[in-house]
């Protein structure tokens, strides 16, 4: 009996190994805030705001970071088109990939509310919308691991820029909206810029965006420069829209992990 329990033990303990990979991470950790503008121009937009919750959960027998992503309206914005948005993620703490995903859109009279549940032992996903009573949930199969709208970026944080060379195209596997496809980044080099908290030195890079009514088509419609440190954090997003040119800021970070990468303030 000793034997067959043992054996039972450690069948079980190559089956989680095998199913969930150990993903260094020293980028974030729970408290972790992070404040934004979003402005065009000098016209002020929106808000945003970052935040790992306080609190370690468990989702599917696995440890997860609760990490919510809020955004907002503000101004004569505001009045036009109300936006309040959130998406967020519970993401595996050791392997970063993400056991459940939400978002509550409202958007001038849009709204959506959906939740994806993700089973990596199956390699399937179910999106469930709550606010739709009596409909029925929908499964889909997914590639191993796949990341969500939020859990991707945070993955991004983990690696290791050093052995990225410039030019790089980052490619994981993602599923959102009912859709599996290829999220797909491409490492520009490194740049120091100026913000509100001083002069960061960054990794700057451009996801690679499908053709679509909204972004400009162009190879680089938006970039996004990453603090060149241990955090890996946004300090600066710049997309060019039909609408113009739309800028998000950091304007405050607390409970970083590391010391920011400022230069000079």
């Amino acid at each position: 009996m000793s034997l067959i329990s043992i054996g039972i033990l450690l069948t079980a303990f190559s089956s989680n190994s095998e199913q969930y990979s150990v993903i260094k991470n020293k980028s974030f950790s729970t408290g972790e805030k992070l404040d934004y503008r979003v402005h065009v121009g000098f016209i002020n937009a929106g808000q945003g705001t970052m935040i790992v919750n306080d609190d370690i959960h468990q989702i599917n027998n696995r440890p997860c970071f609760k990490i919510d992503v809020f955004g907002k309206t503000v101004g004569m914005f505001d009045f036009f088109i109300r936006v309040r948005d959130n998406w967020g993620t519970y993401l595996d703490t050791t392997s970063i990939v993400p056991h459940k995903f939400y978002q509550k859109i409202e958007e001038g009279k849009y709204r959506k509310h959906e939740v994806i549940e993700f089973d990596h032992k199956n390699d399937s996903a179910v999106v469930k919308r709550p606010d739709k009573e009596g409909r029925p949930d929908e499964f889909f199969e997914t590639p191993s691991q796949p990341q969500d709208l939020i859990s991707g970026y945070y993955y991004i944080r983990t690696l290791d820029y050093s052995k990225i060379h410039e030019g790089q195209l980052i490619v994981l596997k993602a599923f959102y909206d009912k859709t599996v496809y290829d999220f797909k980044v491409r490492f520009l080099g490194r740049e120091t810029i100026k913000t509100k908290l001083g002069k960061i030195n960054t990794l700057v890079l451009t996801p690679i965006m499908p053709k679509n009514d909204l972004f400009e088509e162009e190879k680089e419609s938006i970039k996004v420069w990453l603090s060149d440190d241990a955090n890996k954090i946004p300090v600066k997003v710049k997309a060019k829209m039909w609408v113009g040119s739309v800028e998000i800021d950091l304007t405050e970070a607390q409970n970083l992990r590391s010391p920011l990468a400022v230069v000079k303030k």
